[in-house]
């Protein structure tokens, strides 16, 4: 089995699930089509995809990285950590944020994709 056609079957698995997966998470489903597949090939595929841009590498609260398909625009999360809902925060409403860290700090930013934890307005009025 070529490196390649495992990095292909990764991006389509990420395209097709649109959010994010773990490592095992692409190993359980790869493993299907391809039963000779074995984890450390996953997780050289995914850095390489990671080191050429074409994935992006987060940690979503969970305890594990998570991987999604690296978007042309930056695009940010919210987290709930009470129930885990995410939330896709477009860049406009942050840039400004990074506009004025490096106008006041003389600091460029170069994250571009930032995650933020907190409590959803629904767990807020439902508290446990």
């Amino acid at each position: 089995m070529r490196t390649s056609s495992v990095e292909q079957l990764i991006l389509s698995l990420l395209s097709e699930q649109q959010g994010h997966l773990s490592s095992p998470q692409v190993f359980e489903a790869l493993r299907i089509s391809l039963p000779a597949l074995n984890m450390s090939t996953i997780y050289r595929a995914l850095e390489r995809l990671a080191a050429a841009g074409k994935v992006s590498i987060s940690d979503m609260g969970t305890g594990t990285l998570v991987y999604e398909l690296a978007m042309p625009a930056r695009h940010h999360h919210l987290v709930c950590q009470q129930c885990g809902k995410e939330t896709i925060l477009d860049d406009d409403t942050v840039s400004s944020f990074f506009t004025r860290v490096q106008n006041d700090y003389g600091f460029k930013v170069s994250t571009n994709h930032l995650i933020l934890f907190g409590v959803c307005r629904q767990c807020q009025s439902n508290p446990s």
